[in-house]
């Protein structure tokens, strides 16, 4: 449980004169809580007061799980057959009274809940977004988170190398994405941060193509994409590597996309805004023509949630500080023929940044 969160979180409704705090994204409710869990389509929520103990409201069957997390406050569970939101509506009750305003994770929260929730308290105020608040909370990491993320991004360098090592002529993309997955698992990684891609010639073309059938040619890009969840915390990178000898034109992309990543990278300090480091990359890119091939952001924020805030983008002019985290991720993707993107996840120290990921990325070649 991060009780220093928790305490910051109950700090800053009393400065707003909020009464209580309703988290229901599952990353969040795990950064506060310590309680890692997917609910599905069922009820998994956090309230936090202003003054009063917290409590963690699960289904019923993952209640022993949530008091076994390290949470050090009160459980509450409900079964499927009883109605979460009367039960939520009594406990908070009986616990607080009828809150006066209620701060709510409007990113998280679908309309329909948001309604079901609201007709609960006809006095109650809800104008509060929580999201932008739990943000900035996130934004920058301590010591030890970073630590943990240090820990996933070496997991990361192990998956790289077991995808590596799995790649020969005519294995499919699938295939080599099970391998990688199997091969942590045995290792204790049992989650990914988020599905593993393993993109093979104009497949990496498509920046969130989807690992199929198709099977890996000689003399043709290999994209893998990955990252796992350690100790709660996410790595996020990718390296494009040549099947056989690669062609000029594959050699030449992926050059300019590797001089991208390291110039931004380079260029990482306290002091500069996110919107010029995703113009630093996007120059370098554009000053080989190829700038519209280049169609997304460079970066996001990573820690507990494999995207956090901030978004490296144009228009962001948010300032760079000691202790944030996220990804420097340059592409360069020309349809049904080559997609190149080189990835690390930073931190930002006093003076420059750190990779959280060691494997090279400069062109390997895979024989």
């Amino acid at each position: 449980m991060n009780k220093t969160k928790l305490n910051e979180l109950t700090t800053w409704l009393t400065q707003q004169d909020i009464s209580l705090a309703y988290l229901t994204n599952p990353e969040s409710i795990a950064y506060f809580t310590g309680f890692e869990s997917e609910p599905h389509e069922r009820i998994l929520a956090l309230f936090v007061p202003a003054n009063g103990e917290p409590f963690l409201f699960t289904p019923a069957l993952d209640v022993k799980e949530a008091e076994h997390s390290g949470f050090l406050y009160d459980v509450v569970g409900y079964l499927d057959s009883e109605s979460p939101f009367k039960k939520i509506k009594h406990e908070i009750l009986a616990r607080y009274g009828t809150p006066k305003q209620m701060a709510l994770e409007k990113g998280a929260l679908t309309l329909d809940r948001f309604e079901q929730l609201t007709a609960l308290f006809d006095t109650t105020a809800f104008e509060f977004d929580l999201t932008p608040q739990i943000q900035a909370m996130q934004l920058v990491k301590t010591a030890a988170e970073i630590e943990k993320l240090q820990v996933a991004g070496s997991w990361a360098d192990v998956a790289f190398e077991i995808g590596f090592q799995a790649v020969r002529e005519g294995i499919s993309e699938q295939e080599i994405v099970a391998e990688i997955e199997y091969q942590l698992k045995k290792q204790g990684i049992s989650h990914m941060s988020f599905d593993t891609l393993v993109l093979a010639g104009d497949n990496a073309a498509n920046p969130h193509g989807t690992p199929g059938a198709r099977k890996i040619a000689p003399n043709e890009l290999v994209l893998f994409d990955l990252g796992v969840i350690a100790n709660g915390y996410c790595s996020d990178a990718t390296r494009t590597v040549s099947f056989k000898k690669p062609t000029a034109l594959q050699a030449k992309i992926h050059a300019i996309v590797l001089e991208a990543q390291l110039t931004a990278q380079k260029a990482v300090r306290p002091g500069i805004k996110a919107s010029q480091l995703d113009q630093i990359a996007r120059d370098v890119i554009e000053s080989y023509g190829y700038d519209e091939y280049f169609n997304h952001r460079l970066g996001h924020g990573i820690g507990a949630s494999v995207h956090e805030y901030p978004s490296l983008v144009a228009g962001n002019d948010l300032v760079i500080e000691e202790g944030m985290c996220f990804s420097l991720e340059p592409g360069i993707y020309i349809p049904n023929e080559v997609g190149v993107r080189i990835e690390d996840c930073v931190y930002v120290t006093k003076d420059g940044c750190h990779s959280f990921t060691k494997t090279s990325k400069e062109l390997l070649q895979l024989d």
